[in-house]
């Protein structure tokens, strides 16, 4: 049941990634900006073919492997229960909805459009994917660092 909840979490990341950049494109001019909050951020249409801050741009296959690399660990992790511990395998569920919605832009498309400016920061503009892909890995990082996994598994045998 939890598994089938995961996968669920994880379709609706994608399908709100993907609504997100259907009406950025459909509403915004590309290189066009839309203020939202005047002084936090706006809306600008930008498609990127790199990483974050256009690192490694015109990698598409690269990407493609190394998110389908990704999504194989996973799911692995998952279902051989190498992550017992709920926090890490929720924040492998955010990881993994955020990279199948930039993947199926790469695939698609080529590039991954990118719409959110932050205005009180100088920083990248970015998506919806990348949110769920950053507050994922940070997640995942705090369960590596204070989860006790020798815990998870003194469970697993009682």
């Amino acid at each position: 049941m939890l598994d089938f909840a995961m996968l669920l979490t994880a379709a609706a990341i994608v399908g709100l990634d993907q609504l997100a950049k259907y009406l950025t494109v459909k509403n915004i001019p590309l290189g066009g900006t839309v203020p939202v909050w005047p002084g936090v951020f706006h809306l600008t249409y930008i498609r990127n073919t790199g990483a974050a801050f256009s690192m490694l741009s015109g990698a598409r296959w690269f990407f493609l492997a190394l998110t389908a690399a990704f999504l194989a660990g996973a799911v692995w992790c998952v279902r051989a229960r190498k992550i017992r511990h709920p926090l890490g395998r929720w924040a492998l569920v955010l990881i993994a909805g955020g990279a199948v919605g930039n993947m199926i832009d790469r695939l698609f498309h080529g590039s991954v459009v990118d719409m959110i400016e932050l205005d009180f920061m100088r920083f990248a503009i970015f998506n919806v994917a990348d949110c769920f892909v950053t507050v994922g890995a940070a997640l995942l990082v705090i369960w590596a660092l204070f989860c006790d996994r020798k815990k998870d598994s003194h469970e697993d045998s009682l």
